[in-house]
This record gives structure tokens, C-alpha cells and sequence, in this order.
């Protein structure tokens, strides 16, 4: 069992660290959007924004657990399915912040990056840690690929806001010219 999860540890140490970077990333981007003055709201942000932090970290969480000496592998699959029942839990919450906030109209990219692939991520994390003790190789596999689209959709939706956010604001910017 330890070699199983052993032989893991680079990839972990690999996506957990950049999951970590990408989390102060997006404080950065945070501070960016406030700086500019877009139009946005608390709703927005918490549909839009916050997410991808509770993605980054659950990706760094996921490398924790799975780096950890577990003695066996039932304690890393009730841990993990754990994770990914809060994270459906989160996700939906998402859902209905998306659907409730007023300063941006959602499209269907919005829904699929920001609530459908977050809940695929996240219902396969929790199937896969139900069959970590029995099937652990596969369901690593598993684990590993919600990890990695967990990267992907932070990294994807925080790029999203900022070419919202910098196309926003060069359309203000040609308004105020045309109007000198």
C-alpha cells in the first residue's frame, strides 16, 4: 500500500505546489479587479471569483492527504470522500449563487466551467475514494484527474475574469476617449 501511494508523490508535490501558487494568484487577481473599478458585485464575486480559491485548495488539500502515511488506505478514502462531498456541497452553492447574483449574465460556459465540471471533479473524487481500499491503483487514477481538472478550472476561470475584467475595461476606456 505504501508504494501504491508513494509512487504518487511527485505528482502530488507538482500540482499541490502549483495549486498553492495559483491560490495567491488569485488574490493577486482579486486585487487587479478591485483596482479597476468594474462593475461587479459581492454576489459576483462569490459565484465567480471565490470558487476558484476553494478549488486551488482543495487540490492543495488533496496532496496533503494522499502525501500523508496513512496506515491504511480506508483512512485516505474516508478523508477524501469527505472532501468531495463538501465539494459537491460547495458546488451547488455555486450554482445558486450564479444563478442569484444580478451583475453578470451567465452563458453556458460560465455554467459548465464554473458548476458542471466542478461537480463532475467532485462526484469522482468521492467514487473514486469509495473504491480506494479495494481498487486503490484505479482510483488513484481517479483522484489524480479530478485533481488535475480542479487545476484546470481555477486556472481557466481565473484567466476568464481577467480578460472579462481587461476587455471591460478597454471598452470604457474607448467610450471616455470618444466622448474628448
Amino acid at each position: 500500500m505504501h508504494e501504491l501511494l508513494a509512487g504518487w508523490d511527485s505528482f502530488y508535490i507538482l500540482v499541490g505546489s502549483s495549486a498553492g501558487a495559483l491560490t495567491g494568484l488569485q488574490f493577486v487577481v482579486m486585487a487587479l479587479v478591485a483596482e479597476t473599478g468594474a462593475p461587479g458585485d459581492e454576489g459576483s464575486v462569490q459565484a465567480f471569483g471565490t470558487p476558484q480559491v476553494v478549488h486551488f485548495c482543495a487540490v492543495l488539500l488533496i496532496a496533503a492527504i494522499l502525501s500523508s502515511p496513512w496506515p491504511t488506505l480506508a483512512g485516505a478514502g474516508i478523508a477524501m470522500s469527505l472532501l468531495g462531498a463538501a465539494g459537491i456541497a460547495y458546488a451547488t452553492i455555486v450554482m445558486i449563487r450564479a444563478a442569484r447574483q444580478r451583475g453578470y449574465q451567465p452563458v453556458f460556459e460560465d455554467w459548465l466551467w464554473h458548476v458542471i465540471f466542478p461537480l463532475a471533479a467532485y462526484v469522482t473524487i468521492i467514487v473514486s475514494a469509495v473504491f480506494l481500499p479495494a481498487r486503490g491503483a484505479p482510483a488513484l487514477f481517479g483522484i489524480g484527474a479530478a485533481s488535475l481538472l480542479l487545476l484546470f478550472i481555477g486556472i481557466h476561470n481565473a484567466w476568464d475574469t481577467v480578460t472579462y475584467i481587461a476587455l471591460q475595461r478597454a471598452a470604457k476606456t474607448r467610450k471616455e476617449q470618444g466622448r474628448s
